[in-house]
Parts: C-alpha cells; structure tokens; sequence
C-alpha cells in the first residue's frame, strides 16, 4: 500500500484530475444526501493533509533558510499583492456571485504547502527558505485570512470571524502541534538515519489520501450544479487562470532580478503554490451551504496549480540559469 502511495504522491498531476472526475461522476449519480453527508470528512481529511508535514519538517532547517530579504520579500508578494489581486479579479468576474469571489479570495490567502517544498527541490531551489516560507506563509496566512475575508467581502458575503477561526485552528494550528510532537517521539525510539530512510517517506503519502479526499468530496458536492450549468467551469477557470499566470510572473521577475538562483526558486514557489485544501476546508465548513460555491472555484484551482508548478520546473535552467557545478 505504501509504494502505490508513494508513487501516487509522485504522479499528482495526474491523480487530481482523476479524482476530480470521480467525485464529480459520484456527485451526479449518488442520492443527494449521501452527497451532502460528505461534509464531514472535510476536516478529518484536511488534519491528514498537514499533520505529515509538521512530521516530516526539520526545525533545524528553519535556520538554515532563514534570509530576511527573501522571506520579507516572499510574504509581501503573499500578503500584500496576490490577495488584493484575487480581490480585483473575483469583484470583476462574479459581481453578482460574491462567493465565486470568495473562492478566489481564499485560494490567494494560504499560501504554502508540502508542495512548495517538494517543487523547489524537483526545481533544485533553497530548500531551507522554502521550508521556512512554508511553515511562516502558512502560519500568517492562517491568522491573517479571517481579517483580510471580513475587510474585504465582509459587506456582501456573511463572514462568521469565531466559525473561521475555530475551523483554522482545528485544520492548521492543532495537526501542526501534533506533527510536531509525533517527530519528537519518533526520534526517541528511531535513530535519525532510521526515521529518514523507514518513516518519513510514508507521511508525504499520508498528506496525499487527504489532499485526494478533498478534491473528491469538493466537486462532489457541486457536480449537481455544473450538470445543470456546464459552462460554469470555463467561467471560473479563466480568473483562476489568469490569477496564476500574474502571479508566476511577479514572482519570478522578482526573483530573478533580486535574488540569485536557489533563493529565486524558492521565492516563485513560496508564492505561487497556495494551500487549497485548507481553502476548501474553510469555504465548506466555514461559509454554510453558499460555501459550496467558493469551494468549486478552489477545487478548480487544483488542476491550474500543479500543472502549471510541473510546467515550470522544466523552465526553471532557461529562467534563472542551471545550477552550478
């Protein structure tokens, strides 16, 4: 079980899709309250999705990675442009759909995940300042998207701060402490070389069932409403579309114009990759049945995401250089 895990979590680019049709054929042929009895997997499902990290995650990296500049610069781009660009985005595509613009809004506003580790070092980027702007993008973003959520569609979308602030700390903050204290266990009984080689490699496959779960039980949940509305998806994916390919850009002009080649990497990739299975999470659990709209526009933004981060690896040498011998 543990190889076919593995090797899924190796293939995402292919798994999301797939999974995405599944829960869309099991949306539009189950009875519908078995549909909406999903809901409830959302956060057991997310708790899986970040526990294998905080696992997973050498602290002692943090300080390897630890550039001022570049994480300044990282969460700037991360807090002070992409929202307010998903914001711009969302109010002119769904004007008269403000939870189609909170879909976008919350895509923007988690940034970092497991992937923004894992495409820096296909990329052979700083794996240390992506590993701190993993776990300080996730950290700010998780504290930081109730305020930005209520100053921004507060007016026209009903926002409950105490209901979003309790599903982040169920989905964020608690998986993060008992990751953490899993590690520290671990090394009790497992040498360090033993954990690297027999342990960790089986948590990122952990992460992987609940990242698919999600994306499942998302579209799932609207396949009722795309059936009735195919043209519904080309409506949604162009913003999420051209939110990426903004984003991309800034970050790797940024990068190539202010940092040298690893630091650049981990700087497109601390920016871009954003954590949407928490999105979903918040959006569904969060934002009543209305949510369920804001989540169709986050499930999309899972195929724009890891198809684009795998395109850019083969780019990386063209953009920034090849790495030195």
């Amino acid at each position: 079980m543990w190889k076919v895990l593995i090797r899924i979590n190796k293939n995402l680019v292919y798994a999301i899709p797939l999974l995405m049709l599944a829960g869309f054929a099991f949306g539009a042929v189950v009875n519908k309250d078995l549909v909406l009895s999903l809901k409830g997997l959302i956060v057991p499902l997310t708790f899986l999705m970040v526990y294998p990290m905080m696992v997973t995650l050498n602290i002692k990296h943090l300080q390897e990675g630890l550039n001022l500049k570049l994480q300044f610069a990282t969460q700037f781009v991360n807090f002070a442009i992409i929202p307010f660009a998903a914001f711009l985005l969302g109010r002119w595509f769904f004007p008269d759909q403000p939870y189609m613009a909170l879909g976008l809004l919350l895509a923007s506003l988690l940034p970092t995940s497991g992937m923004t580790i894992s495409w820096t070092g296909f990329a052979k980027g700083n794996m240390g300042a992506a590993i701190n702007m993993t776990v300080i993008g996730l950290t700010l973003g998780s504290l930081l998207t109730p305020f930005y959520v209520s100053g921004l569609l507060g007016a026209i979308v009903e926002v409950n701060i105490i209901k979003v602030m309790q599903q982040i700390l169920f989905i964020v903050f608690l998986p993060m402490v008992a990751g953490f204290v899993t590690r520290q266990l671990l090394l009790k009984k497992y040498s360090m070389a033993q954990f690297k080689e027999r342990i960790a490699p089986r948590f990122p496959a952990l992460s992987t069932i609940g990242v698919l779960g999600i994306v499942f039980v998302a579209m799932a949940l609207k396949a009722t409403t795309i059936t009735a509305n195919p043209g519904l998806i080309l409506v949604i994916f162009f913003p999420l579309l051209l939110l990426y390919i903004f984003n991309f850009s800034l970050s790797t002009f940024i990068g190539r114009t202010f940092f040298k080649r690893g630091d650049g990497i981990a700087l497109v990739y601390g920016t871009v990759m954003r954590n949407l299975s928490i999105a979903l999470a918040i959006a569904i659990n969060g934002f009543g049945a209305e949510g369920a709209n804001a989540a169709l526009v986050i499930a999309l933004a899972y195929i724009i995401q890891v198809q684009s981060a795998a395109w850019y690896v083969k780019f990386t040498d063209t953009l920034f250089g090849e790495v030195e011998a």
